[in-house]
């Protein structure tokens, strides 16, 4: 039987259809291009590294001065905490934060004083008498007028304070024990004000010991509510002799 030409070319197509066709072999790189890509990639490597190695000291520098000031910050907030004042505030002696405060003094102590005073006087044979006894409230504590620094440091922390002192001597109550006039020696108003303005005097000598109390006790206090990486020191002024 004979097919002619079209049936010659269809048959041929489907003999080309039953034929496997050949897989795609992928291309190998050679060693050449290999080797080139490995260096490359080392290079890169490389740069990066001593792009890291170069900006490392910066950037450690960096991180370190915002550590320490965030502890700045910190000490800042235990002193508005305890004394209603913000420090003087230096981070490597450069100074980051300027002292203020809404407040003039800060009592950190308070006691009750008693004390008693007499006085006797006499003339040609006549004798007066008076004797007093007063208590009064002494406080001790800051004036925050005065400079508080705090200097932070890597390997230390350093907070320079002004002494305590007496703020205030303040009359509680005054009690006359004696008040014995002579014949003709009285007591006159000019004795009663002396022995009065003599008391507030003595309580004040009596607490003597009082500002070296605050001291101690707001130290301890700035020491319980501020807790640094950094040991601290808190330091106060040499006394002066007339102290």
């Amino acid at each position: 039987m004979s097919f002619g030409r079209g049936g010659r070319y269809f048959f041929g197509l489907m003999e080309l259809q039953r034929r496997p066709v050949p897989e795609k072999i992928p291309r190998r790189l050679g060693w050449p291009a290999v080797i080139l890509l490995v260096v490359l990639i080392l290079a890169s490597l490389a740069a990066f590294l001593f792009w890291q190695l170069q900006n490392w000291p910066a950037r450690t520098a960096k991180q370190g001065v915002a550590e320490l000031e965030r502890v700045g910050r910190e000490a800042r907030e235990a002193f508005v905490q305890l004394a209603h004042l913000e420090p003087r505030v230096t981070v490597n002696n450069r100074v980051y934060l300027e002292q203020t405060t809404t407040v003039a003094e800060l009592s950190v102590i308070a006691r009750s004083m008693a004390v008693e005073h007499e006085m006797m006087h006499s003339w040609a044979g006549s004798t007066k008498r008076i004797k007093l006894q007063g208590t009064f409230l002494v406080k001790a504590g800051f004036d925050l007028r005065k400079k508080f620094n705090v200097n932070i440091q890597p390997n230390e922390i350093v907070m320079e304070l002004p002494h305590a002192q007496i703020l205030s001597v303040e009359q509680q109550q005054v009690e006359v024990l004696t008040f014995e006039n002579g014949f003709w020696n009285r007591i006159s108003s000019d004795d009663i004000q002396a022995e009065l303005a003599v008391l507030p005097q003595l309580a004040r000598e009596r607490a003597a010991s009082l500002p070296a109390e605050a001291e101690q006790t707001f130290t301890r206090e700035l020491q319980e509510t501020f807790h640094p990486p950094q040991p601290v020191r808190v330091i106060f002024p040499a006394l002066s002799p007339s102290r």
